[in-house]
C-alpha cells in the first residue's frame, strides 16, 4: 500500500498531465508480456516490422517480471501536455547515482548485460534506443493516443467538478481511494511506503499501458500516480454502427453518427477517436449541428463538451 499525505492546501494542487515519455516507457511492458495487454495487440501487430530494427534486448531490459520501470524514465510531468523532445532532454540530466540505483531497483539480482557499464554511457544508450523506439512505433500513432488521453482528462475534471475529489479518485481506479486527506494506492505486491505531498502537490497521469494505479518505486520521488485511461477499449476501433438511414439522408453520415453518440456530454477529441476522423473535421460538424439547434455545448476547463439538445433527441427518435 502506498500512502500519500495531502495537506488541506494540497487538495487544490491535484493536477493532470499527459506525458509521451511515460507512455513510451510504460509501453515496454507490452514487449515483455503482451498477453497482459490484449487491448494493445492491434498496435503490437501493426508495429512488429518497425520493432525488428530496434535493440529489443535493451528495451526489454528496462522492465522486469513485475513490470516495474526505472523511476528516472517515468518522471512526474512538468507540463500539462509534454513534448517528447523536452522530456527526453530533461532525462539527460539524471545523476549517475540515480541511474545506477533505479536500474538496480528493478534488477536486484544483477543487471542484464545490456545495462552494464558506466551509468552515463548506459543512459546515452537508453535514450538513443528510446528515441528510435518513439520514431518507429509511437510517432505515427501518437495523435490518436493523445486524443484518448486528453478525453480522459476532460472526463476526470468533469467528475471532480460535479461530485468532488473523493469521487474522482474512486473513478480513477478501484485500487485508489481518498481517505480524509490521505490517498491510498493498493498495489499488487507487498511494496509499501508513506510520503507527504505537502508543498509538492500530486500529479495524475492517464496511461494506455497501465492495468491499475502505478506510482514511483522510491518514496523520494514527487507524488505521481499513473492510472489506466478511460476509453482504452475504443483506441484501435472505430464507430461502425449504422445510424438511421432517414437521418443520414437528411444531415449526412458523420453528423448522424455524432448525433447518435452525443447522449452524454463528450469532447470533440473523444468523438474524433470514436469516428476515426480528425478533430478539425469533427469540430466543423459539431458547429453545424449546434447552429441548427440539434446540440448544446458547455465549456469545461479548456475543453468544450457537446450533447444532444431536446430538439436533437426528437429528431433522432423520429428517424
Amino acid at each position: 500500500m502506498i500512502e500519500y499525505e495531502l495537506g488541506d492546501n494540497d487538495l487544490g494542487e491535484v493536477r493532470f498531465a499527459i506525458s509521451p515519455l511515460n507512455e513510451l516507457v510504460l509501453s515496454l511492458r507490452t514487449l515483455r508480456d503482451p498477453g497482459r495487454f490484449p487491448l494493445q495487440l492491434p498496435w503490437l501487430r501493426a508495429t512488429a516490422s518497425a520493432r525488428a530494427g530496434l535493440d529489443l534486448d535493451l528495451l526489454r531490459a528496462l522492465t522486469n517480471d513485475a513490470l516495474w520501470t526505472p523511476d528516472f524514465l517515468t518522471p512526474r510531468p512538468f507540463t500539462p501536455l509534454g513534448r517528447i523532445d523536452d522530456e527526453l532532454a530533461a532525462v539527460t540530466a539524471t545523476p549517475a547515482d540515480a541511474v545506477r540505483a533505479d536500474l538496480a531497483e528493478i534488477h536486484p539480482a544483477g543487471l542484464p548485460p545490456t545495462l552494464r557499464g558506466r551509468p552515463d554511457r548506459v543512459l546515452d544508450r537508453v535514450l538513443a534506443v528510446l528515441r528510435d523506439y518513439w520514431e518507429a512505433c509511437f510517432e505515427p500513432y501518437w495523435a490518436r493516443m493523445r486524443t484518448v488521453l486528453e478525453a480522459d482528462v476532460v472526463h476526470r475534471g468533469r467528475v471532480m467538478a460535479q461530485a468532488g475529489l473523493a469521487a474522482m479518485f474512486s473513478d480513477v481506479d478501484p485500487h485508489v481511494r481518498l481517505d480524509g486527506t490521505v490517498l491510498l494506492v493498493r498495489l499488487r505486491s507487498d511494496y509499501s511506503y508513506r510520503a507527504s505531498a505537502a508543498g509538492r502537490g500530486l500529479t495524475l497521469t492517464p496511461s494506455l499501458f497501465c492495468r491499475r494505479g502505478s506510482v514511483p518505486i522510491s518514496p523520494d520521488e514527487p507524488p505521481h500516480i499513473m492510472y489506466p485511461a478511460r476509453g482504452l477499449g475504443t483506441l484501435w476501433e472505430t464507430e461502425t454502427t449504422t445510424p438511421p438511414t432517414a437521418l443520414v439522408g437528411l444531415i449526412g453520415r458523420v453528423r448522424a453518427q455524432l448525433l447518435r453518440l452525443l447522449e452524454t456530454p463528450t469532447s470533440s477529441t473523444e468523438l474524433a477517436v470514436r469516428l476515426d476522423v480528425t478533430p478539425t473535421a469533427v469540430n466543423q460538424h459539431l458547429r453545424a449541428l449546434r447552429a441548427s439547434g440539434l446540440l448544446i455545448s458547455a465549456r469545461h476547463g479548456r475543453s468544450v463538451l457537446y450533447r444532444r439538445s431536446d430538439l436533437g433527441d426528437r429528431v433522432l427518435r423520429g428517424a
